[in-house]
């Protein structure tokens, strides 16, 4: 997830600062590198570098550019490294055309070969570039700006939104698939971004976009237009009243509620990209032939790994073996060899614990693969190949959104294992989305009722014991209860002494499952346990458990990545009824660089 702003003033001004301030509020979007573009007559000014915003702008005096259009942008790597020549905005081959994007074009890879081929001067690997020469090559070939941006758009495949301008023009042009798009409207100007809080301290006037539309600002009025017709769209501007803090949450609460709500989108961006991938092919090879496979994380990354090997034998019938990071080391970097591939995952892709085991895998000659959100990071350069969550930035120190896109990860990876149609995955995103429909307001009862409970397990079996880890591990970060995440078969081995009296228990129950679940429902309520199921609709779960959570139906693969949904609202609203904050937790941090 990037950020981009563009403004249309009436005359030229310096815009410097105010590209710069537009930039630093949107921060909370990326910040690998960032760039900033001003037009003035037949000129394009561009300066850009990695770096946070504060510190290029002053690098390279921002306050001094001028212009009557202007464009910034904060990156989010997912194509090509952090790095000078990859940040945005990019220029098309002769410099008079500029333009930064949001978002991810997957055919990235296909589509820079194309634009050599046809004599087009690509300076860098960013999937940004590629949309100002996607629509360089229409307005090569004598289209005017707007049917340019129309072609352009069906190039483009994935979801992205860009801002692009020209010299010699008085306009800047914008287009939404997929990504945010809002523009602002206010007195002698206009200006579009990614988001609105890079807009209110200008304007609270405002026309948001919706996908398939072209926006064109002058200084005194905005025109849009569809992408399959060309015909202009009508469309009353709104007043925004909420506060800048609201605005950057995204009108919820908390940075973790909005990313929770975030993980439907970021999961339809990884399949489109795991679609384009050059990379994925050549992945799975290696994984088919290697002698032993490795999942290798930590914490949270460590549960997807978990889950990841039951995909891998459940779809591939290829056994894994899934291991936390530290235990690598004495337990089977010994052992290992250049027959050998390993997966190693980290959101950060700093995780120390994942670096060192890395390391003593490479010792010993073996594969080593990556799966991170932070493009750039160690575990990125350090990996043979490695293919980015394309998350975004996630603020709240819990992870939600990066845990369910590495889950979506694997399971991809599975299916193409198996040679099964990647096309049945399309589903997850609208299926995550009907399950917080769903199961929000009871989540939030739950969370109310198990609140006085300090002491609770949360219980899965097969594909759905990850899941329960995961749940476990959500409750304990952020509400500081001891929430013990185990197989509910094991249970009855030790644990079940702790039930008393409406003692809380969670289970995560795949529809496969039900059985061995309704086992361990009867185990606990018969001695006065609150057992609360989080599954598909069943009968049996209905008949034994004190209460089901119903998420809806879909595969027996699906099913566990929409039971971890429930279990992360029930973590965030029990954490804010005692008070806490749930975007940062005591005693934690997002990123962890020591042993």
């Amino acid at each position: 997830m990037c950020g981009i702003f563009g403004i249309v003033t009436e005359k030229e001004q310096p815009l410097g600062t105010i590209l710069a301030e537009a930039a630093q509020r949107l921060t909370y979007r990326g910040y690998d590198s960032v760039g900033a573009a001003t037009i003035s007559g037949n000129k394009v000014d561009l300066r850009k570098d990695v770096g946070r915003v504060k510190d290029v702008a002053v690098k390279y005096n921002f306050a001094e550019m001028s212009g009557s259009r202007g464009i910034t942008q904060l990156r989010w790597a997912t194509f090509g490294e952090p790095s000078q020549v990859n940040a945005q905005p990019h220029i098309d081959s002769d410099g008079d055309i500029v333009g930064a994007h949001n978002g991810n074009v997957v055919n990235n890879v296909e589509l820079r070969q194309l634009f050599l081929n046809e004599g087009l001067t690509v300076r860098s690997m960013n999937d940004g570039e590629s949309c100002v020469h996607a629509v360089e090559r229409y307005v090569n070939r004598g289209q005017g700006f707007i049917d340019a941006i129309r072609g352009a758009y069906h190039d483009l495949a994935g979801d992205y939104a860009f801002v692009i301008g020209q010299v010699n023009d008085d306009k800047l042009y914008a287009i939404k698939k997929g990504s945010g798009l809002v523009v602002g409207l206010g007195e002698g100007f206009t200006c579009v971004s990614s988001d609105l809080p890079s807009i209110l301290p200008l304007t609270r006037k405002i026309v948001r976009l919706n996908d398939g539309e072209i926006v064109t600002l002058w200084h005194d009025r905005v025109e849009l237009r569809s992408v399959a017709s060309g015909e202009i769209i009508a469309r009353e501007p709104e007043f925004v009243t909420e506060t800048m803090e609201a605005v950057q949450k995204g009108g919820y609460a908390h940075f973790m509620l909005k990313e929770v709500h975030e993980q439907a989108q970021v999961a339809r961006e990884v399949l489109h990209m795991l679609d384009g991938s050059p990379d994925v092919a050549g992945v799975v090879e290696k994984m088919k032939s290697a002698r032993n496979l490795y999942f290798i994380g930590c914490g949270t990354s460590y549960h997807a790994c978990l889950l990841g090997a039951v995909y891998f034998a459940q779809v591939a019938g290829r056994p894994v073996i899934p291991v936390l990071a530290p235990q690598f080391g004495p337990q089977y970097a010994p052992t290992v060899n250049a027959q050998d591939v390993g997966l190693f995952v980290s959101q950060s892709g700093e995780t120390k614990d994942v670096l060192n085991a890395l390391a003593l895998a490479e010792a010993r000659g073996m594969t080593c693969f990556g799966l991170a959100n932070v493009i750039g990071s160690t575990l990125t350069k350090a990996a043979a190949c490695s293919l980015p969550l394309c998350c975004g930035y996630e603020i709240s120190v819990p992870a939600t959104k990066t845990f369910t896109n590495q889950v979506v990860s694997f399971l991809y990876l599975a299916y193409r294992l198996a040679g099964r149609d990647t096309a049945e995955l399309d589903e997850i995103p609208a299926l995550m989305e009907q399950t917080l429909e769903m199961t929000f307001a009871q989540a939030e009862k739950v969370a109310a009722e198990i609140n006085p409970w300090n002491d609770l397990y949360c219980l899965g079996y097969g594909a759905t014991y990850p899941i329960a880890l995961e749940g476990a591990l959500k409750l304990k970060e952020i509400t500081y209860a001891h929430c013990e995440g185990m197989l509910s078969t094991e249970f009855k081995h030790g644990p079940l002494s702790a039930v008393t009296k409406d003692y809380p228990i969670l289970f995560a129950a795949g529809p496969n499952d039900i059985p061995l679940i309704v086992s361990g429902l009867n185990e606990v309520t018969c001695r006065g346990a609150r057992a609360i199921a989080i599954g598909q609709d069943d009968s049996r779960l209905r008949a034994n458990a004190s209460e089901v959570i119903v998420i809806p139906d879909s595969t027996p693969e699906i099913a566990p990545l929409l039971a971890v949904l429930p279990l992360q609202l029930i973590s965030y609203h029990m954490s804010v009824l005692r008070g806490y904050d749930p975007d940062f937790p005591r005693n934690l941090s997002k990123t962890l660089t020591v042993d």
